[in-house]
């Protein structure tokens, strides 16, 4: 039985199809996971057994009357803390929000359910999402499946986590700068980041409006399209016949190699050496936009979330870690004609990057220049935590600045990933040809 707990989603639905998982067994032996698991509670910030076990019941029912909803319907999974949950407190980790218990589910939420998903429960995360490494002291820091004194990678942390110590099927999560790429990097995951506006964000506590978006942690990516296609209730596509030959690959020299280690540079260079070899053609390039754009992440993302959590903040600023508070901060000294003029030059900058790679598939750069950084240190070097944070996010923040949809596969080296990078509404077109690069890295 509990060699189920490291299946992907897909093979446990097929499972469930076939009659050889009870939908019922399957969730007792995620939740008894999860209760015995030494890191509970800094993994999950709530445990919804009775939603975990009506649904996994309904869905026995639909199993045995062959009315299933899906190929996932009965498939336990877990749920970042900001998506709203009917009951159940959603505070998006963060004391500033203690307390708060919505009244209904988030519109992705609705759309799992309605599918046949069984929830889990709640997962921790980075103070209202605002960092990329995942420590969390005002809640719970989540631990790394690779190193046990390590963070696990923000904002994402729990979602990881509960997918990478076999404690979900998969995990549903969030990334406004980089929150789903770098905890699946971390743990040797496959993360989607959608395109802003692909996904419903209703019910979602936000970050940065403009660039928030909703996306799935995954064992395969054949898992991550079944989930993209869960979260908007509808069928999934077909990714059968997925080829390298004949495919386009830049890899993206601007930035993206800045200060990186050697791990993640071993990892990457394996990877796109492996893609070369089974006919995938590969050209590096240069794209002087990505530093200008890089260069407005100030305005952009501080701004806006300082703007909308100013009031909140400011009335128990004593509630909030040193470092997220004085992050949030930062977007009080950017006026009004700035963040416009930013945004301007922004939208200017992306017709140039669209125009750039319009010849290619996909651009390729490593998902995290560094390794996940020590937690302990983080919390008294502050030089340290800075530099870390900075660089955890600069690679999967020109995703987000150029509003593109993008993933992370891993590469084979520990906490190490390749990020492939797609045109903005293209998710289709990204995850056919990241099944042939997860085919091509397995072999």
């Amino acid at each position: 039985m509990f060699d189920w707990l490291g299946k992907s989603a897909a093979e446990l639905g097929r499972g469930i199809a076939e009659g050889a998982i009870d939908p019922v067994a399957l969730t007792q032996a995620f939740l008894g996971a999860i209760d015995s698991h030494d890191a509970r509670d800094r993994i999950y910030s709530v445990v919804t057994h009775d939603r975990a076990l009506a649904e996994a019941e309904a869905a026995a029912e639909r199993a045995r009357a062959g009315h299933r909803l899906s190929l996932l319907d009965g498939v336990p999974i877990s749920w970042k803390d900001l998506f709203d949950s009917a009951g159940v407190a959603t505070e998006a980790g963060s004391q500033l929000l203690a307390g708060r218990v919505p009244q209904t589910d988030a519109e992705v939420l609705r759309n799992a359910t309605a599918m046949g998903l069984v929830c889990l429960g709640k997962t921790h995360m980075s103070e209202l999402a605002f960092s990329g490494l995942g420590l969390n002291p005002m809640t719970a820091t989540p631990p790394c499946i690779n190193d046990p004194k390590a963070v696990p990678g923000g904002s994402s942390s729990g979602a990881a986590a509960s997918v990478a110590f076999g404690l979900a099927a998969a995990g549903m999560g969030s990334d406004t700068g980089g929150s789903v790429r770098i905890p699946s990097a971390w743990n040797d995951l496959v993360g989607l980041k959608t395109t802003e506006g692909r996904v419903s964000s209703k019910g979602v506590v936000p970050l940065c409006e403009k660039f928030d978006t909703v996306g799935p942690l995954c064992r395969t990516v054949e898992d991550t399209a079944l989930f993209l296609a869960v979260l908007e209730g509808r069928a999934h596509s077909d990714l059968r016949g997925a080829r390298l030959q004949g495919k386009r690959f830049a890899v993206l020299e601007t930035a993206a190699f800045d200060d990186i280690r050697e791990a993640p540079l071993a990892g990457f260079t394996g990877a796109v050496e492996r893609l070369r070899d089974l006919g995938a053609e590969i050209e590096s390039i240069s794209a002087p936009e990505v530093e200008e754009a890089l260069a407005l992440s100030g305005p952009l993302f501080t701004a806006e979330a300082y703007g909308l959590w100013r009031d909140v903040i400011e009335a128990h600023p004593d509630r909030m870690f040193d470092q997220i508070l004085e992050r949030f901060r930062i977007g009080a000294s950017f006026d009004g004609p700035t963040y416009v003029g930013a945004w301007k030059k922004l939208e200017q900058l992306r017709a140039t990057w669209h125009a750039r790679v319009k010849g290619y598939d996909l651009v390729l750069l490593p998902t995290s220049p560094i390794l996940p950084p020590d937690a302990e240190r983080l919390m008294t070097d502050q030089d340290y935590y800075i530099t870390e944070n900075l660089l955890a996010l600069r690679n999967t923040r020109i995703g987000n600045l150029m509003g593109l949809c993008a993933m992370s596969l891993p590469t084979g080296v520990p906490s190490c990933g390749l990020m492939m990078l797609g045109a903005p509404m293209q998710e289709e077109r990204l995850l056919r040809t990241a099944a042939a690069v997860e085919a091509a890295l397995h072999v």
